[in-house]
């Protein structure tokens, strides 16, 4: 499937970010990679990973009121997020960003280039575009960019409370 050498989780802790390492959910695996290519492109290409198995995590924000509202937004390595239309809906605000690299990474506990919807704050939507959800087999941050998780599009949405929608342009 991948040249990739999947382990659970459980078993390598030191492999997740520990905001990660403490919303683990079963079965879930992961894989030590060199951190160098953590960027999806060349992950994909160096470890055989097809882009349509690789999901991507981005964090966007938007201001409502004096409030910043984040989300977690997770789009197929293939695909495009509508971040200015049906993301700025769900979030309900007037201009939706991803946030600055510095605020991503204090804000999750985690690496840029590693970030992952499990175990972001709980007051944070996850918004799971429906071509993710499709997915048996799908390759996810691990928090660290020297590892990715191993997961299915469903047990995704349900590991992190996920809301399926289409984002995709």
């Amino acid at each position: 499937m991948t040249q990739l050498d999947w382990m659970p989780a459980a078993d390598h802790l030191d492999l997740l970010a520990d905001p990660v390492a403490k919303a683990l959910v079963p079965g879930l695996r992961v894989a030590e990679i060199d951190p160098g290519l953590s960027d999806t492109a060349a992950f994909c290409d160096r470890y055989g990973v097809a882009l349509e198995d690789s999901a991507n995590c981005v964090i966007v924000a938007g201001r409502r009121g004096g409030e910043t509202r984040y989300a977690a937004v997770m789009v197929l390595a293939t695909d495009r997020a509508d971040v200015n239309g049906v993301i700025r809906k769900r979030l309900d605000v007037r201009k939706v960003s991803f946030a600055p690299q510095p605020e991503a990474v204090s804000l999750t506990g985690m690496e840029y280039g590693g970030i992952t919807p499990l175990g972001l704050p709980e007051s944070w939507p996850v918004l799971v575009d429906e071509n993710v959800t499709s997915r048996s087999f799908l390759v996810i941050g691990s928090g660290l960019r020297r590892s990715k998780l191993a997961i299915s599009g469903a047990d995704l949405v349900a590991a992190t409370g996920g809301e399926t929608l289409v984002l995709t342009l």
